[in-house]
Formats: C-alpha cells, sequence, structure tokens
C-alpha cells in the first residue's frame, strides 16, 4: 500500500471492480456503486500510517473494528449508515489497509491512535461503536482519556475478560465473559484459524464465521478477501494483550455516557452483556435471536436491523 492515500475510491485501490456474489436491492451490486465511499489515511504520533474509510455527511459517527478486521467488512453498513451520517471505520495498525510495523502492539496504544484520529478529524465529539476487540480499544480509551468526546458508546459483543483467572468463581467468569485459561494456545489457534477444543477456546466464534447464510456478510467477506492481505505475523502480535486484559473496572465505573450493548443468543458471552447491561447507567441492552442472525457478527450479517437498532438509540441520545 502506498502512504499517503487521500480520497481513494474502492475501485482505485482494486484492480478491477468488484462484483458481490448476492444482488441486494438498495445495496451496491459492485464496488463502484458505492461512489461516495472514499478511503483516506493519516500518520500517527509514532509515524504508523493508518487507513480509514468514510462515507455521508453530518453528525460523525466512528466504528472500531475487532481482531483482524478492517474497513471492507462495514461496507454494506456503511452504505446504509451513511444516509444519515458522517460514518467513518478506522482500519488499526496492523489491520485492513493499515500499516503493519512491529511496535505499539497494545490495547492502550491502539486507543491512542483512536484519540489521534479523532483530533486529525478535528472532532470535538462523536458517536463510537467498538466491536469485538474494538470494544476493548474503547474501553481502553475511556481508562486513558475518560468520556470527554464520545457523544455516545456502543459496544458490540465483547467479553470484559477473555482469560479466565483460576481463582474465579463461575459466576464471576461469566460476568467476565472468559472463556481461556491458556492464552498462548488460544492465540495459537486463532493465528493459525484452525478450530481447538473447548478447553483451549470455550468459543464458537469459528463456527459462527463460517456461516454464511446471510449475503449481506457473505459479500462483506467476499470483498474482504479481494481487498485484503492479511499477514498473522503482524495481526497477531495484539492478540496476548488483548487476551490478558479484564475491564471489569472500566466499564463499571467510568463509562458516565449513553451506551448501547448489542449480543445475541448465539454468543458466548450473553450474561457478560447483561452484567455489562445491569453496572451501566442509561444503557440498553440488544439482545439479537438465533433467527435475526443474534451471534459475533449479528452487525454484518443483519445491518439492516442493526442499523435500525443503533440509529434509533442515538437519535434518542
Amino acid at each position: 500500500m502506498n502512504f499517503p492515500l487521500k480520497n481513494q475510491t474502492l475501485q482505485s485501490i482494486l484492480s478491477e471492480d468488484f462484483i458481490f456474489p448476492h444482488e441486494i436491492i438498495g445495496q451496491p451490486f459492485r464496488a463502484s456503486d458505492f461512489k461516495a465511499l472514499k478511503v483516506n489515511s493519516f500518520s500517527t504520533s509514532d509515524e504508523v500510517n493508518l487507513c480509514y474509510w468514510e462515507a455521508g455527511t453530518g453528525r460523525p459517527l466512528i466504528f472500531i473494528p475487532g481482531w483482524s478486521a478492517n474497513g471492507a467488512m462495514y461496507f454494506h453498513l456503511m452504505h446504509i449508515l451513511s444516509e444519515h451520517y458522517h460514518v467513518y471505520v478506522l482500519d488499526v495498525r496492523n489491520q485492513g489497509l493499515s500499516e503493519k510495523v512491529s511496535y505499539g502492539t497494545r490495547i492502550s496504544r491502539y486507543a491512542m491512535d483512536v484519540k489521534e484520529f479523532a483530533d486529525h478529524l478535528g472532532l470535538a465529539e462523536a458517536d463510537y461503536c467498538g466491536w469485538s476487540m474494538g470494544a476493548s480499544v474503547m474501553w481502553a480509551f475511556i481508562d486513558l482519556f475518560g468520556t470527554q468526546g464520545i457523544k455516545t458508546l456502543s459496544i458490540i459483543d465483547q467479553a470484559p475478560s477473555i482469560y479466565c483467572h483460576a481463582d474465579w468463581s463461575e459466576q464471576e467468569r461469566l460476568e467476565a465473559g472468559a472463556f481461556t485459561t491458556s492464552p498462548e494456545r488460544m492465540i495459537a489457534s486463532y493465528t493459525s484459524m484452525a478450530p481447538t477444543n473447548m478447553l483451549t477456546s470455550a468459543s464458537n466464534v469459528f463456527e459462527r464465521a463460517m456461516a454464511i447464510d446471510s449475503p449481506y456478510y457473505h459479500n462483506a467477506i467476499s470483498l474482504v478477501q479481494a481487498v485484503v492481505e492479511d499477514n498473522m505475523a503482524f495481526t497477531g502480535r495484539v492478540l496476548f494483550d488483548h487476551t490478558t486484559n479484564d475491564w471489569r473496572d472500566v466499564i463499571k465505573f467510568k463509562i458516565d455516557v449513553p451506551t448501547a450493548i448489542f449480543t445475541g443468543e448465539y454468543s458466548d458471552w450473553l450474561e457478560s452483556q447483561r452484567w455489562m447491561n445491569s453496572v451501566i447507567d442509561d444503557s440498553v441492552l440488544h439482545v439479537y435471536t438465533k433467527a435475526e442472525q443474534g451471534d459475533h457478527f449479528l452487525a454484518f450479517k443483519n445491518p439492516q436491523k442493526f442499523s435500525e437498532d443503533l440509529r434509533s438509540f442515538l437519535e434518542r441520545s
């Protein structure tokens, strides 16, 4: 990737125009049909070039993707939401179209990158939505900088603590959402994309990631494969820090803005999402059913419902 990028179209990044496997009424069938979608970049204070996707005008809405994810996954979401908001998706370092580096691979540095991103955009305030590891990045942001500049916070299906300590009760494990006692083995499984046993990683994320019965999700994954070349030698560097953080103190004591929590009946950590809802004042919990694609990828598998629910939350706030 040649940096810096400025107002690049998706078509200019691709070697040829991309045609989606599914034609969905009201959605682009070719990548070039989403003419308002642009890709830009900026340089962080430690000289890493980060790319971001944007479309729309008006109230700023910033998405922070999960581990190994990127703006291409948000294609349909951006198309829907850009009718109402100025939507941004930040490719965090070592992911998506952003630069691959061997330093700064900690959740705290990712949080600093988010702050510098907002400063780059000149935003005094924005709505933020963190999915999966992106939620952890936002919790780190709040731990470091407070909630100043955060108009609302939306969280999509992230456990407050992935690692389960040996002395925790079962209730504490459920409230934390913890699902491994072996971070190294879990990370080895994730970086090789190989399913493992439930003692190493008590999660159905691989199974749900492979379920492509949603045409929106199938389209998004197909676009990711066409646009992005992941390198797990870089992508996996942040996983140990991500796995071993426990954000329950931040969630319980430091979140003082309207908060929406999205999860589903397929989620491995549904009880932890309910716990978050119980300790965050002015929070709302959305639990999607299995029929509504209520798993870790709900925003991409059911973007129409998610967009409607998110808009309802944002407008009341």
